[in-house]
Order: structure tokens, then C-alpha cells, then sequence
């Protein structure tokens, strides 16, 4: 019998749950390990008891603990940058040649299942066919001798998208344009190599300082990326209890399980940009349900509901790239990103280095 997990708070329940009650967050489905004496909290009865999960590997318990470390006999670890349910990040500096880098390191609990690993290895590989400024590419993937397994990538200063959001509120027209512009150009990109992210969130998204006081977008972690066209056994993979995107931004298309393509990361965009520049989410609910059902039965808000100094060509661009049926939205990066160069005058403005060399792009790849 399979179980279903809540990816934020560990709790498991039975397998016709489909939200965490606790949290609201959308449950992933995880094989059930053998019952057994310690297989549940001491009086829980019922398909919704908690496991008590299993102690790892030794070794493994210093997934959370590795500043002060080196890694690897490779990685001088220097300390820990954030972490979340499946990984800890750390800034370290690499011993043979000095240069700073951030290593994600994989949770116990997933470096512990095969499947997750195999999945894990597949996508570090797509991913370091990444080659792109709007990009974070995976330099390396590892595993120490004690079982660590880790994802190395370079070290960007500077200060995520939703970080932004909090300090500063709503973004200028100008710059926020920018911004997506470069996002497109990343994502268009891996698109062309078959990859789609599945997990775009101003989480995933950094403002990294340039000189001269510029700024560029780099799209992060595309931990949850997969093969447009790859079924099977990768099919199966996803499945192994990793939740495949955040429910805020999910397309509707990816919250029933279908087939995703480039317009999804479209969509997950548009709820990005529409939040970006209004503060708020364009599908209201109570918690991640309430907003996935939205989507899949709602309208989203228009964005000079909530921001009446935005341009209408910028309500019409984020309306389109949110479209409910994908067929309805741009086919490519390339066409959201050439649909905001016509917001305002040029849609550009503070903030977008080389973005005159970007545009003359879209218009040669348009025409």
C-alpha cells in the first residue's frame, strides 16, 4: 500500500489524502516501508499516524552541520546559507583553486532512497548542459566517502527575487520589465534544450550586482527540471515523493499531472511578474488548495485591479502568459519577452544590462 507525505511538515497519511490539514500543502505519494514496532507514534491508530522516519546512515546526520568542514577532501566549507525539506546550502571555497561556491547538499532522508538519487543524477546531468548568464548551471555533481551526496554550482552575490519583494514592495514598471526580460532569455535557453524548469518562484530567481550598478536575473535550482519528451522510467521518478513545483505557482496543467512543456514555466512566470509588480498572488484562496482550484475553475485578477498606474499592454501581456489552456498562451520565452519590450517606452529602462543586444535578438528570432 502506498502512502501520501506532506513535503513540508513529514507528516504521512494514508493514500486517498490529497492536502496535509495541518498546512494545506498538496501531499506527494512515497512507498510505505513494512510495518513494524517502530513504524508509528505510540498510540496512533488510523491511515493518518506519522512515522517515526528512520535514523540515518552514519555519516549522513552531517548533511546539517557541515560548516568549519571540508567536503570531500575538495571543499572547504564555510558556512551554512539556507536550507530547506530536501537540501542544506552552504557557501565553501574550493581548495585547489580558491574560488567561492555554493554546495546544495542532499537531505538524508532522500540521500537515503534510490530512486530519489537516480532522479537526482539524471537532472544534475541536464542541468550542467546549462550555459547561459540568465542561468545557474550545476558545475559538479558528488558523493563522499561517507555518503554525502551533493550538487556544487558557482557563488552569486546578490539577493533573491522574493527577498526584494519583502524589503521593497512592488516593483517600477522599468526595472521589473527588465527583470523578465532577462528571466525569458534564461528560460527560453533551457527550453531549447528540451528542459523545463517546473518550479519557477521569486524563490528561484536572483538579482545578482553587476558593475556599473546594473543588475541580472539568473534563474536558480533546476533541481526539478525534466526532459520535455522523456517518459518512462523518468515518469516514474517523479514520483518517488519530491513535490514537482510550489503550489502557488503551478500551471494548471501540472496540478492535474499532464505532460508539461515550455508553457508551463510560461504560466508559473506570469503568476510571478503579476506579484512582482502588485504584491500580491492574481488567484486568492485560504491556503495552496483553495488557490490550486482557483486556477483550474477562475480568472485571474487583472493587474490594474490592484496597481492602476500599470500600462494596459503589461495587463494584457501577464493576462496572456496565464492562460488557463496553454494554447492560448506565448509559445515561446522569446514571445512573452518581445510582448513586454512594447510596455511603455521600450519596456526597459534601470536595471536591465545588455538589454538592447537582447531585444535585437528576440526581433532576429521572430522574424
Amino acid at each position: 500500500m502506498n502512502e501520501r507525505r506532506c513535503p513540508k511538515c513529514g507528516s504521512v497519511y494514508g493514500d486517498t489524502a490529497r492536502f496535509c490539514p495541518r498546512d494545506g500543502s498538496m501531499l506527494v505519494e512515497v512507498q510505505a516501508r513494512p510495518a513494524g514496532p517502530a513504524s508509528a507514534a505510540p498510540g496512533a491508530s488510523g491511515g493518518t499516524a506519522v512515522r517515526t522516519p528512520p535514523s540515518p546512515k552514519p555519516g549522513l546526520d552531517r548533511a546539517s552541520t557541515l560548516s568549519g568542514q571540508v567536503l570531500d577532501s575538495r571543499y572547504q566549507v564555510q558556512k551554512k546559507l539556507g536550507e530547506g525539506g530536501m537540501s542544506y546550502v552552504y557557501l565553501a571555497r574550493e581548495v585547489a583553486t580558491g574560488k567561492d561556491v555554493a554546495i546544495k547538499v542532499l537531505s538524508p532522508k532522500l540521500a537515503t532512497d534510490r530512486s530519489s538519487v537516480e532522479r537526482l543524477r539524471r537532472e544534475a546531468g541536464l542541468a550542467m548542459r546549462l550555459e547561459h548568464p540568465n542561468v545557474c548551471r550545476i558545475l559538479r555533481l558528488g558523493e563522499s566517502e561517507d555518503g554525502l551526496i551533493y550538487l556544487v554550482m558557482p557563488f552569486l552575490k546578490g539577493e533573491l527575487l522574493s527577498d526584494r519583494e519583502v524589503k521593497s514592495g512592488p516593483m517600477a514598471v522599468e526595472v521589473g520589465v527588465a527583470v523578465l526580460q532577462q528571466v525569458c532569455a534564461g528560460l527560453h535557453h533551457a527550453h531549447e534544450l528540451q528542459i523545463v524548469h517546473r518550479d519557477l518562484k521569486p524563490e528561484n530567481i536572483m538579482l545578482v550586482a553587476e558593475d556599473g550598478g546594473s543588475e541580472r536575473a539568473v534563474v536558480m535550482d533546476f533541481g526539478l527540471a525534466k526532459e520535455r519528451r522523456a517518459e518512462g522510467q523518468l515518469a516514474k521518478l517523479t514520483a518517488t515523493g519530491i513535490i514537482l513545483g510550489t503550489p502557488e505557482f503551478m500551471s494548471p496543467e501540472q496540478i492535474r499531472g499532464k505532460q508539461l512543456d515550455a508553457r508551463s514555466d510560461i504560466y508559473a512566470l506570469g503568476i510571478v511578474a503579476f506579484e512582482m509588480f502588485s504584491g500580491k498572488l492574481p488567484f486568492q484562496g485560504r491556503n495552496a488548495q483553495e488557490m490550486m482550484i482557483a486556477r483550474l475553475r477562475g480568472q485571474p485578477l487583472k493587474l490594474r485591479q490592484l496597481r492602476a498606474d500599470a500600462p494596459e499592454p503589461l495587463e494584457k501581456a501577464l493576462a496572456r502568459a496565464m492562460e488557463s489552456n496553454p494554447d492560448n498562451r506565448y509559445d515561446t520565452a522569446l514571445d512573452f519577452a518581445a510582448a513586454l519590450a512594447g510596455v511603455g517606452r521600450g519596456g526597459g529602462g534601470g536595471g536591465g544590462a545588455g538589454e538592447g543586444g537582447f531585444l535585437s535578438k528576440i526581433k532576429e528570432k521572430l522574424k
